[in-house]
């Protein structure tokens, strides 16, 4: 994997992530510009859900860093407007169920904690600019109980072979291609082939609709 490191540290990527941070204090936007370091490039700033809605549209970002609770719709705006055109990571004080949820449902890739440590935060949002889904493991292990227990006995999934369900557990789980790739003794690329049958199976067409199909429906 690409070294996404952190200020000063090498990578062999050949450009940095191109990033939009949108948050209503202008300290905290200040702190991670700062604390993201060389290997992403803020692109475009956000003090609430409209001007990151528009932000967005005319630097087309690969990532979004973005606070839960903004003026204008907040995070929950700029996942369901612009989630299909760049990854929306909620970057929040919010540890509540209701909100990641709510979060997921809207379109986001990822709910961090404000809390989490700078590397592992670094770490998180180069996952997510690849298009992998983040989770504060805490949260993770939230959202996958609270949809089992809403869950209703669900169909579909008997459609998938037992390989798509053991994919399909790992991603709900937060895992990268990668990851999945090594646990399962698969390549990469296999990995990435059953996401898109699984996808087409379900009649699914964004990853971030494929893990809250799994963990609606129990697949933990």
């Amino acid at each position: 994997m690409d070294d996404p490191g952190g200020k000063g540290s090498g990578t062999s990527r050949t450009r940095a992530v191109r990033v939009v941070i949108a948050d209503d204090h202008q300290i905290w936007r200040a702190g991670m510009r700062t604390d993201l370091g060389e290997n992403f490039h803020v692109v475009g700033e956000a003090a609430d859900a409209d001007e990151a809605v528009a932000v967005i549209a005319r630097t087309r970002p690969e990532l979004v860093v973005c606070d839960l609770h903004m003026p204008n719709g907040g995070g929950l705006k700029v996942a369901r407007e612009c989630g299909d055109v760049a990854a929306i990571v909620m970057l929040t004080v919010s540890e509540a169920e209701r909100d990641l949820l709510d979060a997921i449902a809207a379109g986001a890739l990822g709910y961090l904690v404000k809390s989490t440590p700078s590397d592992q935060l670094r770490l998180a949002l180069w996952k997510a600019a690849q298009g992998e889904p983040v989770f504060s493991p805490s949260l993770a292990g939230l959202v996958l109980g609270e949809f089992r227990r809403l869950s209703k006995s669900g169909g579909g999934t008997q459609t998938l072979s037992d390989r798509e369900r053991e994919v399909l557990q790992y991603v709900a789980r937060g895992h990268t291609y990668r990851e999945i790739g090594e646990q399962l003794y698969i390549a990469e690329k296999t990995v990435e082939n059953h996401v898109r049958n699984i996808l087409g199976k379900l009649h699914l067409n964004r990853k971030q609709e494929l893990i809250r199909y799994a963990v609606e429906h129990g697949i933990e």
